[in-house]
C-alpha cells in the first residue's frame, strides 16, 4: 500500500503541473479496493535538501473515496498552499512526498490544561483545535519539531489565528491518528 499512496500523490502533482505520469489507476483500485472507500488524507511535500516544509494540504473529516482525497490534496499541496508559491517543475526533484490517512476525529473532553496535558499523547496525537470559528490542525508529525505541549499548543493557536495563549479560553479539542507513508528518498 506504502508505494502506491506515493506512486498517487506523485502522479496526481505531475497532472497538476502538465507533466506526463503512468499510474495506472484502474488497477490500484482493483488491487486495493479501500482506495475506493470514503477516507480523509493529508499531504506533505518536503525539501529533501533539508526536511523543510513545502506545502501541505488535507481533509479532517472523509467525505470522498480515499483516492480522490489524496489526488486532490497532493495537487492543493503543491499549488494551492496559501504559505508557498506554486511547485515548479524544477523543484519536483527536490522534494519528498508524505501521505497521512486520519482516523476519524473525536472530541477531547478535558477540564483544564493540566488535564488536557494528561489526555494527549505526543506523538500519536494529532490535535484540532477550534475557538470562536477559528481552526487549526496539526498533524501528529509536527511534535517532532514541538516535543513539548506547551509549544505545541502555543503553535497550534497561532495557527489557528489566536493569542498563543488560547488554551486558557478552553478551545474545543479533538484527536486524531494517522497511518503515515513517506516517500523513501
Amino acid at each position: 500500500m506504502h508505494e502506491i499512496l506515493i506512486a498517487l500523490a506523485k502522479a496526481a502533482i505531475l497532472v497538476a503541473l502538465n507533466q506526463p505520469e503512468n499510474f495506472d489507476l484502474p488497477k490500484a483500485l482493483e488491487t486495493y479496493p479501500e482506495l475506493k472507500e470514503n477516507g480523509a488524507a493529508f499531504v506533505t511535500l518536503n525539501t529533501k535538501e533539508n526536511g523543510a516544509l513545502r506545502g501541505c494540504i488535507g481533509s479532517l473529516q472523509a467525505y470522498q473515496p480515499l483516492y480522490k482525497d489524496i489526488i486532490s490534496n497532493a495537487q492543493a499541496a503543491a499549488l494551492r498552499d496559501p504559505r508557498f508559491n506554486p511547485l515548479t517543475l524544477e523543484e519536483l526533484d527536490h522534494i519528498t512526498v508524505e501521505v497521512s490517512i486520519l482516523s476519524e476525529p473525536q472530541t477531547l473532553h478535558y477540564s483544564d490544561i493540566d488535564d488536557l496535558k494528561k489526555k494527549i499523547t505526543p506523538l500519536k496525537d494529532g490535535v484540532i483545535l477550534t475557538l470562536n470559528k477559528q481552526k487549526a490542525t496539526y498533524l501528529p508529525q509536527v511534535w517532532e519539531a514541538l516535543p513539548t505541549f506547551d509549544d505545541f499548543f502555543a503553535s497550534l493557536c497561532q495557527k489557528a489565528g489566536l493569542s498563543r495563549d488560547c488554551l486558557l479560553q478552553h478551545p474545543d479539542i479533538s484527536t486524531y491518528q494517522v497511518r503515515d507513508y513517506k516517500e523513501r528518498s
